[in-house]
């Protein structure tokens, strides 16, 4: 099951731990597990995040097959949910997948993760 991981460090403590787990990795040298964490330095991304998580949980569950889809079955404006998906693509909880469909692109948003877990003490 992929799980990502949300939290809110300093960014000193962000760089400490990806520290930490390269040197674990390199001392492993083989079978690493993949880990996927998303670390805010900014309480405002991760407001900006947490604020809209109802979008992560409405892909999952109704799976729509283009943004602009999605954006009819929440009932928000399509640009303002593009920038919405932009930001969590960046972060990569968020994949787009393009296809073509009667001559029009579309981007189908997929969250690739089954769980999502929120670290608050950093």
């Amino acid at each position: 099951m992929k799980k990502l991981i949300i939290s809110l460090k300093s960014t000193q403590s962000a760089f400490n731990e990806v520290e930490k787990r390269l040197l674990k990795a390199e001392q492993k040298k083989g079978n690493v597990s993949p880990h996927f964490e998303v670390s805010f330095t900014e309480a405002k991304d991760f407001k900006r995040f947490i604020g809209n998580i109802d979008v992560l949980t409405s892909i999952q569950r109704l799976k729509p097959k283009s943004i602009y889809q999605l954006s009819q079955l929440l009932k928000k404006d399509v640009g303002n949910l593009n920038k919405l998906i932009n930001f969590f693509e960046s972060l990569g909880a968020i994949e787009l997948r393009e296809s073509i469909v009667n001559g029009r692109k579309l981007k189908k948003p997929i969250v690739p993760y089954h769980k999502i877990e929120f670290q608050l003490a950093a």
